[in-house]
């Protein structure tokens, strides 16, 4: 029988046979728990499904007995070994397909592969006609599926036993939608699977044959798909209108008045030196450029909206990251995503997902066909399994790229997956790789809640991803905030060395996605209603998640993109037209808000480039109750640091970091003695001072601390150049004398503290997810003359205006501003 009780439950074994029919004369005859469903005899099933159904003419023997003449001794082979399954198969049309193939193809897919092509086309064929029936023969195709791998399984010894046919459980159960989701899935597994198995099984008869295959010529180096030239309509002035072309590939803007042939001006990337984005109108840009020697000129250009705008610096971000000479990008995209699959497998094309198409804050249609540098795609109760997952995302993004992306990682617990991939140029890049679950089932013990994270160092950037599923229930906010709060504690990424600190105070960038499962406190008609007249910011008013947020609950200190899409969940599957807001159950009617479950978070040391360029979710996916959810950044990288002078050959002075005063705030009764423990990459070790010099406890619950400079370290980074520490930080963690635990950790960047001056600096501390104090102080950087040289990211050559200048006339003399 098919089980039909939750999982988790462990199957009775029994040792004689009396036992066994012992335990099903007691209640529920034997089960755990009674049927959910009647159970068909199999007599019963059989007339159904017969019902309608026209009957077959010709048996098997038609064509097994077919003579061999012509048939080569491989042929005859597969061809003995596919009648000997078929006494026991009654997939007879399925077999007459594959009888074919045998006798008239599979010479045609074997001399392909003796010449180099292991694509087996004929084959695909023969499965693509075989299966075309599928809705309405799937038992049969099933079945047959079955009988076709066992005759490419591996020849028996004489001795060995007879196989047994395998039986579907499903055959004696009454037909329903879940059991027909259940039988496509393991057609899909099937089918993915059984390629790969003749293609092993031909390639061993060609070897054992001695038909040598050919050596293969090297393949041809990947290339991306050239980018087509994309042409933008602006305004320049307040009358005039123009065409911006931009094409990628050669490096060049072109400018064009509407109505002339030819362009007016042509840019190419090396003289643009600067863009302004304007803050006070979302659609415009100014263009600084050199057009002569000592003279930079401006122009203003008004797009049709602000995505036309977005799309326009991003291709012109592209194009200087293209043709830079850099070794090493400063630059990088990434994309996340997150969809609760419903434990069905996903449609044939997830094209919308992978490119951030649908609603919400999204990328206009010129620029979707960039690939991102890092996808990183977490799931839940996902169904397929892990290896045909991945390959399936891979083969999805190869089409849609023509980019064979590298696996970085995969992680799972249970249902819930997350794969990280890569351009095939950055794997080298990859380092540190690191791996982690955590389950927060019933007692933490079960893994269909929980979450699974994945760490690694892209050069010197450090990044941290995790997919999380969280409690579900609109009652149940706490248990969520309490998940948080053990995956928080629990999951072990990143730097070993690190472990003492708050995990979002681990990596450079940490991203944190998933069905967290927060609902909407509001009554489901007053929801519907809003949805309906797309009301979003009444309804984030009453989301939960944004309420704990603000509470300091969860997620302190990380950012999400604004939410301008509908409720991701509860649709009704195979549509988006409306919610299934009731879910009826054994004890009653359940009612699932409809609700923002599916989100991506995000937190970043300070003063890094992180942009948020798309977040919403697909309208065209509609397999599971819960809609995919994307999100694309654009995030600032560090490379491993050369130095132009080897530290130390020259006996000039160091680079140091000198403290003035340092003052903490931290939430404690203790009255312990502290000190301060400094970790940086740009430190050999971790160095601590000494005592705190003074101490008070005016507020309640407070402990106030304080150091002077005599009592704080001078630290001396391994590096001088200004360069290498402008993208430093440094990680502070605040501990006591006797116990050696962490009353709080923060994150200082050393950027704005490089000079001769001290800086001030001020602070949150964290533990544990939880905001527990303040830090602040007096610092500064000294870098020696000779290394304080550096250069322009490609990141930074775009700049925003809080308001707009007189607008120019025409060309106008400009000069970059400095950032």
């Amino acid at each position: 029988l098919p089980p039909q009780t939750i999982q988790g439950i462990q199957a009775k074994c029994f040792r004689t046979l009396p036992d066994l029919i012992s335990a099903y004369q007691q209640p529920n005859n034997g089960l755990v728990t009674p049927l959910l469903y009647p159970v068909h005899r199999w007599g019963q099933m059989a007339d159904e499904d017969l019902d309608g159904e026209d009957s077959r003419g010709g048996g098997v023997g038609t064509w097994v007995s077919a003579p061999f003449t012509g048939r080569s001794h491989i042929s005859q082979q597969l061809h003995q070994r596919l009648q000997e399954q078929v006494d026991s198969s009654p997939a007879n049309d399925f077999m007459g397909f594959m009888a074919d193939y045998l006798n008239h193809h599979l010479q045609l897919d074997l001399e392909a592969l003796r010449h180099g092509h292991p694509q087996l086309r004929h084959l695909s064929n023969a499965l693509l006609t075989a299966c075309q029936t599928l809705h309405s023969e799937i038992d049969f195709t099933l079945v047959g599926l079955e009988t076709l791998a066992r005759v490419f399984d591996p020849p028996m010894s004489p001795r060995s036993p007879t196989q047994q046919q395998v039986s579907f459980s499903w055959a004696t159960t009454a037909p329903n939608l879940e059991l027909l989701l259940n039988k496509i899935s393991t057609v899909n597994h099937l089918l993915s699977s059984l390629e790969k198995k003749v293609l092993k099984s031909l390639q061993e008869t060609v070897s054992r044959h001695n038909l040598v295959l050919p050596s293969e010529a090297p393949a041809p180096p990947q290339t991306t798909k050239p980018l087509a030239v994309q042409s933008f309509e602006v305004k320049v002035g307040k009358l005039q209108r123009a065409v911006l072309m931009v094409d990628v590939e050669s490096g060049t803007v072109a400018i064009t008045k509407k109505g002339s042939g030819s362009p007016e001006e042509t840019i190419s990337y090396d003289k643009i030196l600067q863009l302004i984005k304007y803050q006070s109108t979302q659609s415009k840009v100014r263009l600084v450029y050199d057009r002569e020697p000592q003279k930079n000129l401006s122009r203003d250009f008004v797009f049709s909206n602000a995505r036309k705008r977005e799309a326009f610096c991003q291709l012109l971000q592209l194009m200087k990251i293209q043709h830079s000479n850099l070794d090493e990008p400063d630059l990088i995209s990434v994309y996340v995503g997150t969809w609760n699959m419903g434990s069905t497998p996903p449609p044939r094309s997830i094209a919308s997902w992978l490119t951030s198409r649908g609603l919400g804050h999204t990328l206009d249609e010129t620029t979707t066909c960039i690939p991102h540098d890092i996808y990183v795609i977490g799931t839940q109760e996902n169904s397929l399994g892990d290896r045909e997952w991945v390959e399936f995302l891979r083969a999805s993004l190869k089409t849609l790229m023509a980019i064979d992306y590298r696996v970085v990682a995969l992680q799972c617990l249970w249902s819930i997956k997350m794969v990280v991939l890569v351009k095939p140029e950055h794997e080298r890049r990859i380092s540190h790789i690191h791996t982690s679950s955590v389950k927060t089932g019933i007692a933490n013990t079960l893994g269909n809640k929980g979450a699974v994270g994945v760490s690694f160092l892209f050069n010197g950037t450090s990044f941290g991803f995790i997919n999380c599923h969280l409690a579900s229930g609109t009652e149940k906010t706490h248990r969520r905030n309490q998940n948080y709060s053990d995956i928080l504690r629990s999951l072990a990424l990143g730097d070993k060395r690190l472990s003492a600190f708050d995990l979002t105070l681990r990596f450079t960038h940490l991203f944190w996605f998933g069905d967290l499962n927060y609902r909407l406190d509001m009554d489901v008609q007053d929801v519907l209603a809003h949805v309906n007249k797309k009301e979003f910011e009444t309804l984030l008013a009453v989301d939960q998640l944004n309420l704990e947020r603000e509470k300091n609950k969860v997620f302190l200190r990380f950012s999400e993109g604004d939410i301008s899409f509908p409720p991701t969940y509860r649709y009704e599957r195979g549509s988006r037209d409306s919610y299934m807001w009731q879910k009826f159950k054994t004890t009653g009617v359940r009612i699932n808000v409809p609700s923002w479950c599916d989100r991506i978070l995000w937190k970043s040391h300070p003063e890094t480039h992180l942009i948020c360029n798309s977040y919403g979710c697909t309208d065209d996916i509609v397999t599971s109750d819960h809609s995919p959810v994307f999100a694309t950044f654009e995030v600032g990288v560090t490379s491993q640091f050369v130095p132009k002078k080897a530290p130390g050959c020259d006996p000039e002075p160091l680079a140091c970091i000198e403290w003035e005063s340092i003052e903490v705030m931290v939430k404690t009764s203790s009255r312990s003695k502290c000190y301060i423990e400094f970790h940086s990459y740009c430190l050999e070790e971790a160095q601590r001072s000494g005592e705190n010099t003074s101490q008070s406890c005016d507020i309640p619950g407070f402990l106030k601390l304080g150091w002077s400079s005599k009592h704080l370290p001078v630290l001396h980074p391994i590096l001088s150049d200004l360069e290498y520490l402008g993208d430093q930080h440094l990680l502070l963690s605040v501990k006591g004398v006797e116990s050696c635990e962490s009353y709080g950790e923060c994150c200082i960047a050393m950027k704005s503290m490089i000079g001769s001056m001290a800086q001030q600096f001020e602070t949150f501390l964290f533990h544990r997810g939880e905001e527990t104090g303040s830090m602040r102080g007096w610092m500064k950087v000294r870098v020696p003359k000779e290394r304080r040289s550096t250069r322009e990211r490609l990141y930074e050559w775009i700049s925003f205006e809080e308001e707009e200048d007189t607008e120019p006339a025409g060309d106008s003399p400009a000069c970059p501003k400095p950032l």
